[in-house]
């Protein structure tokens, strides 16, 4: 016979594949990577933000995410804050917004490049 049945040609044809931790390790490979990249700094970020702001005191300087600079004149609750930013100028601030917390005496922050 000139042509092989199909059974056969089937069979010579396959080859095993990879097994699972080889086709697996990629995708753990990944992720291992996200978290070290991505995930654990975004985390710890974020914990020093919530000290930062569970920290903040009466004459505290604080910096709010709108860029408006005041005094802590009044420390409300958990969650807000009363600020002085002028004369006659004080607002109630929820205190998650706070970007920057200067403790009293503290100098201002600067870039030296």
């Amino acid at each position: 016979m000139l042509f092989s049945s199909p059974a056969y040609a089937q069979a010579a044809g396959a080859s095993a594949g990879p097994g699972l931790i080889e086709s697996l390790a990629p995708l753990i490979l990944i992720v291992v990577i996200f978290w070290f990249l991505i995930l654990r700094p975004q985390n710890k970020k974020m914990k020093e933000h919530r000290e930062m702001v569970n920290n903040v005191r009466r004459g505290d300087t604080v910096v709010t995410a709108g860029g408006l600079i005041g005094k802590v004149a009044k420390v409300k609750d958990d969650n807000e804050i009363d600020v002085d930013f002028g004369e006659g100028v004080r607002m109630r601030v929820v205190k998650s917004t706070l970007s920057e917390v200067r403790t009293k005496g503290e100098p201002a922050k600067t870039d030296d490049k």
